[in-house]
């Protein structure tokens, strides 16, 4: 019988933490699971991720989720803490994306 290596569907690199093989952010599956997602409806919001790699990565955040909720709270707190240009240029589109945000939070 053979040892079939254990996979990894989640890698950090740049920076941040990333569905391995992809340019899909973790981030972005994690918000949508806390939103309520299944994950069915997580692949349909991203097709080019397998059903595989989404439960993967939610396993990963399941299991690291002190470290990946802390490494979270710290990108928002930087993404906060840079100038927004569209707060000058653009107001009303400005703060509909802060409206949007706000309601994603809330999920």
């Amino acid at each position: 019988m053979s040892v079939v290596a254990p996979k990894s569907y989640v890698e950090y690199q740049n920076d941040g933490y990333w569905v391995e093989g992809t340019r899909i952010s973790l981030d972005s599956v994690v918000y949508a699971f806390r939103g309520g997602l299944s994950p069915e409806s997580i692949v349909q919001s991203f097709p080019l991720l397998t059903l595989e790699q989404v439960y993967g990565a939610i396993a990963f955040y399941l299991a690291n989720r002190v470290e990946i909720d802390s490494y979270l709270e710290a990108e928002e707190t930087a993404f906060d803490a840079m100038p927004q240009p569209l707060k000058t240029t653009d107001p009303v589109l400005y703060n509909k994306l802060i409206a949007a945000k706000s309601i994603s939070q809330k999920a």
